[in-house]
């Protein structure tokens, strides 16, 4: 109920007010065994209407009702990452009521609060935040908005959505905010907070004072593993880095209106979001070892997208326009086999058809390279869906598994082992064939798959689908270790997705620190027609 809802920061509604003073320490133990029908239904509605990190940790049994009114209202904790600074800089224990023992009891908590949330595919995480960050560019008193969290991470499945504003005057961007007709429910308002239901997704955004606003963002984006680390080297250069900015040990402030100055403060280096796992990227840093990322201007061309011939949605000339819109220099038109499972798929004979399509294309479209190329099924005894006479007109070929057929995981990796083998096949497609966020994909030997894929001179994929987002980060990383050459694509059935979705495919290879060396469509078409030309003369 709307009447339920939180609209001030030193509010957080009948939640507050609905314990008796009585009712302490315990409030939640006592309200179990009240037989007021009405003080429940309150107390759920209340809770129904909280910002849902601090939610889950009243449902951990970390905190009271009253414990979790006195924490916001002291530290103005909103979220996971305002708890996790809480924490780090021991405020919690200095708050009277609640002390030492609560902050140790949250500390316990955080790293299982997300357990219950569900998660959301980064690609609709970045539909409900790419409008809201449109609003807050466009306001009045907005310097920069960013999205942060794992969002910013390019994480696969997004579990909140944060923005950061960088405001001098955030009144009129609040307004607008409010303002939204798709906004169902306000949670919490105050100066510089805003917490949203946005089409029945939670958005929080942060309006930080400009000198702030990078610290702000730092914390925001995590992970929490990379603060820690952060945390502990800035200790060992002077500094205190704290959710408000950096701190001598007097006290003095620092740089904190933006992040590459904080990290210039630590002697670091910038250290981009997709990275920040809380792994060896804080070690990278120290000894001058970060790669060079890839990025969105490196990518040259898209060698793999669907048009109508299958079961994409555009003609083939619509796709061709949409590259040459993105600058692309080449582009291969992929459409799915006979054996796909899609709702239409390239028959043998539209093979021929769809080759006189694109040879009148490429005389209306000269300066873009148009190649004709297919993604072929790999079929359960391990051979291809299309007889080797209408592969050898391609000039590239795409093979994937669809289909697990009943088998093992021994027996799909021996059907990726017989395609890689087959001296017509140039690339393997989302190698784990994940669904996100329904199928997690297959479990296969992938130190041996990427071993296979260097000896026959085939390429890996990262496909930019949301769907796929496969190879994700960690594989990505083993793979160029391996020696393996990647393709980043959009695996784009639309037209209007294309550059999105090669968007996605990029912050996919950046999390698993792929530089533009390790990826074959930054380079000119001519190497990948030599590429495609050194396998098939073996």
């Amino acid at each position: 109920m709307r009447e339920h809802g939180i609209t001030s920061d030193a509010d957080l509604g009948p939640l507050v007010e609905a314990p008796p003073p009585a009712a302490e320490p315990d409030v939640v133990a006592k309200l179990r065994h009240m037989y007021d029908a009405p003080a429940w239904v309150l107390l759920e509605s209340s809770l129904a209407d909280l910002p849902t990190d601090l939610r889950w940790l009243f449902e951990s049994g970390a905190v009271t009702v009253r414990e979790l009114a006195t924490l916001h209202r002291a530290l103005g904790t909103v979220s996971a990452a305002d708890l996790a600074a809480a924490v780090a800089d021991e405020a919690v224990r200095n708050v009277p009521g609640l002390g030492e023992p609560i902050e140790t009891a949250i500390a316990a908590a955080l790293p299982r609060i997300r357990d219950a949330v569900p998660r959301l595919p980064l690609g609709r995480a970045a539909t409900i935040s790419d409008p809201i960050l449109a609003l807050l560019r466009a306001a009045a008193g907005v310097r920069w908005a960013l999205p942060a969290g794992s969002l910013r991470r390019s994480q696969e499945m997004v579990g909140d959505i944060e923005l950061v504003a960088a405001a001098d005057d955030p009144s009129a961007a609040v307004d607008d905010l409010m303002r939204r007709p798709n906004i169902t429910r306000c949670l919490h308002r105050s100066e510089r907070r805003v917490c949203l239901l946005f089409e029945r997704v939670q958005v929080g955004v942060r309006l930080p004072a400009p000198s702030s606003a990078g610290a702000v963002l730092l914390h925001a984006t995590g992970s929490i593993g990379h603060l820690t680390k952060l945390r502990a080297h800035a200790l060992g250069v002077g500094w205190r880095l704290t959710a408000g900015g950096l701190r001598r040990p007097d006290g003095t402030p620092g740089p904190s209106e933006t992040e590459e100055e904080i990290y210039a403060a630590l002697g670091l280096p910038f250290i981009t979001p997709e990275i920040r796992h809380g792994e060896d990227e804080v070690a990278a840093a120290k000894t001058g070892h970060l790669p060079t990322l890839l990025s969105r201007r490196d990518i040259r061309g898209d060698l793999h997208m669907h048009t109508s011939w299958s079961d994409g949605r555009d003609s083939v000339e619509a796709m061709v326009k949409a590259c040459c819109a993105l600058e692309y220099e080449y582009m291969a038109i992929t459409d799915h086999s006979p054996s796909s499972g899609a709702a239409r798929n390239l028959s043998i004979a539209d093979v021929a058809r769809q080759a006189d399509e694109i040879a009148q294309l490429r005389d209306q479209y000269p300066r873009i390279t148009i190649l004709q190329g297919c993604e072929v099924d790999i079929l359960p005894d391990g051979r291809l869906d299309l007889p080797d006479q209408v592969l050898e007109r391609l000039d590239i070929v795409l093979a994937s598994l669809h289909e697990r057929a009943g088998q093992s995981n021994e027996q799909l990796m021996e059907r990726y082992m017989a395609a890689m083998r087959h001296p017509l096949v140039n690339l393997i497609t989302h190698p784990t064939n994940r669904v996100l966020p329904h199928t997690p994909g297959y479990e296969l030997d992938y130190d041996r798959l990427f071993a296979a894929a260097v000896e026959t001179g085939t390429l890996i994929e990262i496909d930019g689908a949301p769907v796929h987002l496969d190879l994700n980060g960690t594989l990505a990383r083993k793979a160029t270790a391996a020696g393996v050459t990647i393709a980043v694509d959009s695996d784009s059935h639309r037209a209007e997705v294309l550059d999105r979705h090669m968007a996605f495919g990029v912050g996919a290879a950046r999390r698993g620190w792929v530089e533009p060396r390790h990826v074959v469509n930054t380079r000119p078409v001519a190497e990948i027609r030599k590429f495609v030309a050194a396998k098939r003369n073996k």
